[in-house]
């Protein structure tokens, strides 16, 4: 029992302990509570304070602020104020002034409809005496007004239809004399407008050397070295008693250039051998490949054309080594392209069709093979194999009467063909008379009085006659000009048009001494 009132004991004063300890703390709590409160009351109180401050302070600004807005729309309405007021005043002035002039024009309206009446009255007055006149004539011719009116268109009729059919017949007449004129102008403006520079091919070509001593060394131990070289080249080496030069002579041009650039490399490199001629003409070779690639495609490019078959590209390249008849083939075949595509705008075609037939006309000219056929026919194949328009295989065919031509590019060729080969000093053959054609054009001009000096320029186009001042004046010098262009047109065949240009100047001169 006793250790029961112990434990009893132990447990009410537990108890009892816990209890007394949790009241101290809960006092010690609620005095610390009590305390955060007030510490927040009053930092409440001065935040409020201060909000209370800063919302003053944003009162009076907004205030300041709209006081000063309305001000400033105060100061505007009155500025706009008084714009309208003087623009009443302006308005009020200009209403005055209309008042005036409408006053005044109210005047001369009165006036005008016065003078409309008087016109009406005069009117009448002329209508009446028109209607006497008339009643007059037609007693007098016999007939009405209007019999008189059908009459005369009648007969004005008659007179414009005669008129009409007398203009169209001088019209047809006119076209057919002028058919052959046109045609003749659109061929000569092709000309003038397409011009390029002649290159004469020969069948030999001349290798200059610095020394006789070379020669030695080309031939070599029994002329084993020439025999090499004209047998990899294809080509025939002159070696005679010509100073300082060879001859290589074949009718290849590429050949030629072949072995005319293989003995340069030779000559300046200074080996000279059977292997190293090898060597070098199968180098040369190559480089002169590349260079007919190159130039067939710049050639193209040049004239516009795309899409070309590579073979084709080549030979157009391999005509920069062929001649005929002395005329540059490339170059003829650029010239007849420029004068077919010139010719076919104007005429209203193709332009980039006719200038690719017409760089391709020549193509037959250029194989490695001899063909044997005319080259129109063998070019006209080869346009064929490598898919070119059926237009273009018939104009290269055609070009010299060879097979039928089928569209209008082929004509164009042909005569643009033969233009570039009949141009003066384009072939060897016709160079004298080009010339004597030019000698001709001086001479004739120097049988006038007066004449100084004559110089035909630019391939005989154009005739420039220098006139002593003292001995031709200003009226004499455009009659010389006048009576030299028709003896020119009536005693010579030329081609185009000459221009004569008489010049006359006077010159003073001194000197200081």
């Amino acid at each position: 029992m006793t250790v029961l009132y112990i434990i009893i004991g132990l447990v009410l004063g537990g108890g009892l302990g816990m209890w007394l300890t949790s009241t101290v703390l809960r006092n010690k709590l609620l005095a610390k509570s009590q305390q955060v409160l007030k510490d927040a009351e009053e930092k409440g109180e001065v935040v409020k304070k201060e909000k209370e401050l800063q919302a003053k302070e944003k009162f009076l600004q907004l205030k300041s602020e709209h006081d000063k807005r309305v001000n400033e729309q105060n100061s505007k309405l009155r500025e706009q104020e008084n714009k309208l007021k003087q623009r009443e005043q302006s308005l009020a002035q200009k209403v005055d002034e209309l008042q005036k002039k409408n006053n005044e024009l109210k005047g001369v309206s009165d006036n005008l409809n016065k003078q409309i009446e008087a016109l009406h009255v005069r009117q009448a007055e002329v209508e009446k005496v028109y209607n006497e006149s008339v009643t007059k004539l037609e007693h007098i011719a016999g007939m009405s007004a209007e019999e008189a009116k059908k009459q005369l268109v009648e007969t004005m009729t008659e007179e414009a239809r005669a008129e009409a059919t007398t203009t169209i017949m001088d019209i047809v007449e006119e076209a057919k004399l002028t058919a052959a004129e046109q045609a003749k102008k659109i061929v000569i403006q092709s000309i003038q407008r397409t011009a390029t520079e002649t290159a004469v091919e020969n069948t030999v070509s001349v290798f200059n050397l610095e020394n006789e001593e070379v020669k030695g060394r080309i031939i070599g131990r029994e002329g084993r070295n020439i025999r090499t070289l004209e047998s990899l080249t294809g080509v025939e080496v002159i070696i005679d008693d010509s100073p300082d030069a060879i001859i290589i002579s074949g009718f290849d041009p590429v050949r030629r250039e072949i072995a005319r650039l293989s003995l340069h490399k030779l000559v300046t490199d200074g080996r000279i051998h059977p292997a190293r001629i090898e060597e070098v003409v199968a180098k040369t070779r190559r480089q002169i490949e590349q260079d007919i690639n190159e130039v067939g495609k710049r050639t193209c490019i040049d004239l516009g054309i795309l899409n070309m078959n590579h073979e084709l590209v080549r030979m157009v390249g391999r005509m920069k080594y062929r001649s005929s008849y002395g005329q540059n083939l490339l170059q003829h075949s650029r010239e007849v392209a420029n004068l077919a595509a010139t010719m076919a705008s104007e005429l209203g075609l193709n332009p980039k069709m006719a200038k690719r037939a017409g760089l391709l006309h020549d193509i037959g000219k250029v194989p490695e093979t001899d063909p044997e056929m005319p080259h129109a026919i063998f070019g006209m194949k080869l346009a064929e194999k490598y898919k070119e328009h059926p237009d273009i295989c018939n104009a290269i065919g055609a070009h010299h009467d060879e097979m039928e031509m089928t569209n209008l590019i082929s004509p164009i060729i042909q005569v643009a063909d033969a233009i570039s080969g009949a141009r003066p000093g384009a072939r060897r053959e016709v160079v004298e008379a080009y010339i004597n054609r030019l000698k001709k054009l001086e001479d004739m001009a120097m049988t006038y009085p007066g004449v100084v000096k004559t110089y035909a320029i630019q391939a005989g186009r154009e005739l420039r006659v220098i006139v002593g001042a003292d001995k031709v004046n200003d009226a004499d010098a455009t009659k010389l000009s006048y009576d030299l262009s028709r003896q020119i047109q009536s005693e010579m065949t030329y081609p185009g048009q000459i221009k004569v240009t008489v010049i006359r100047e006077t010159r003073a001169i001194n000197y200081a001494k």
